[in-house]
């Protein structure tokens, strides 16, 4: 659900969609000192239980240590099995949350309540949890489908610019390997959403969130063609290990669209002009485009050798062949074996 003071509406829309004896909110401690004591009160107003576990904010704390400390703090609340977690925040909040509620009790129903843009565009949709490992991010976790998906655009009123950027990498995202016209109504809004104009921002998650939840709602354990929502993470999961999380995720992951574009021209796979359209989108937010001077392509080649989507050590990436267009090649597959030394190349010649 898309739209302005829904976390107003959360009783009642949790009776609908995810009831439960008592409410687990989880938020990180930014998120909790903004929002916390808001929905334990519409919670607790409304007669339900609910009570607020917190974490310290940023990607490095997203690890199993922090979802240790959550989960005994669950258990020494006594929540049972017939109790739900709720994800208050950003991507960080949802994927510890839900790993928490896949894990906890052998799982338990959870909802997303999404207050960044990038949450709410691509990160709060897909069932996909986890945490991040010194080998790389995400590679503990689990699919675990949230009962409810509540995007509340006024929580976006409280949200940095930079945080706006770099959710708009994902939208421009969606949009380069789905729906080439999404890239024309986020250019279109491009001033209106660097303002943030709630209505520019809730036409913007509306449509790009509604790009994922198609291509998810398909394939949902990423057998196939959901892997096409990787495109710019092989790279952009690199560049944020490498500079020890010092990049938003979406400005990491828009350097990792531009240097993957580069890859997919390189190789044949993507028509010529395809990286410039992308780099270009990018820049009308004022997004990095370009791996920074001291991160070197050997090294960010060595880590993706550990990404997920790495099959039999070999390196394989979700191109673009077209705006708005990502074909699936002969072997069926929606992704494609790369040489290390074509990926160095495009590596090098995003600089």
């Amino acid at each position: 659900m898309v739209g302005r003071g829904l976390l107003a509406e959360l009783p009642r829309l949790l009776a609908e969609r995810c009831p439960a004896h008592a409410y687990a909110v989880v938020a990180d401690s930014r998120v909790a000192e903004l929002y916390g004591a808001r929905v334990l009160a519409t919670l607790r107003e409304a007669g339900l239980v609910a009570g607020l576990f917190t974490f310290p904010a940023g990607e490095w704390n997203k690890t199993r240590e922090s979802w240790a400390e959550l989960t005994d703090a669950l258990l020494r609340a006594r929540v049972g099995r017939d109790g739900a977690v709720l994800a208050l925040g950003g991507g960080v909040t949802g994927d510890l949350a839900g790993f928490v509620a896949a894990t906890y009790l052998r799982g338990v129903p959870w909802a997303q309540l999404p207050t960044t843009l990038l949450a709410m565009i691509d990160a709060s949709i897909g069932g996909k949890t986890g945490v991040d490992v010194p080998a790389g991010k995400n590679l503990v976790g689990a699919f675990h489908q949230p009962r409810l998906v509540l995007a509340d655009i006024e929580t976006l009123a409280t949200l940095p610019r930079p945080h706006v950027a770099a959710g708009m990498a994902e939208a421009v995202k969606h949009a380069v390997v789905a729906d080439a016209g999404l890239l024309d109504a986020v250019l279109s809004d491009s001033a209106a959403i660097r303002a943030k104009d709630l209505e520019a921002l809730e036409r913007t998650v509306a449509r790009a969130s509604a790009v994922k939840e198609q291509v998810v709602a398909a394939d949902p354990l990423e057998a196939g063609r959901r892997q096409v929502l990787n495109f710019g993470h092989t790279v952009g999961h690199a560049v944020e290990v490498r500079t020890g999380f010092a990049l938003l995720h979406g400005e990491a992951i828009a350097i990792g669209m531009v240097a993957e574009s580069l890859l997919a021209e390189s190789i044949g796979v993507a028509e010529r002009g395809l990286a410039a359209a992308v780099r270009a989108a990018l820049e009308r937010f004022d997004l990095p485009v370009s791996i920074p001077e001291d991160v070197a392509s050997e090294d960010l080649v060595e880590l993706m050798r550990v990404d997920k989507k790495t099959r039999a050590a070999s390196l394989r990436f979700a191109l673009p062949s077209a705006l708005g267009a990502v074909r699936q090649h002969e072997d069926g597959a929606w992704t494609v074996e790369v040489d290390t030394a074509a990926v160095k190349l495009a590596l090098d010649s995003c600089r």
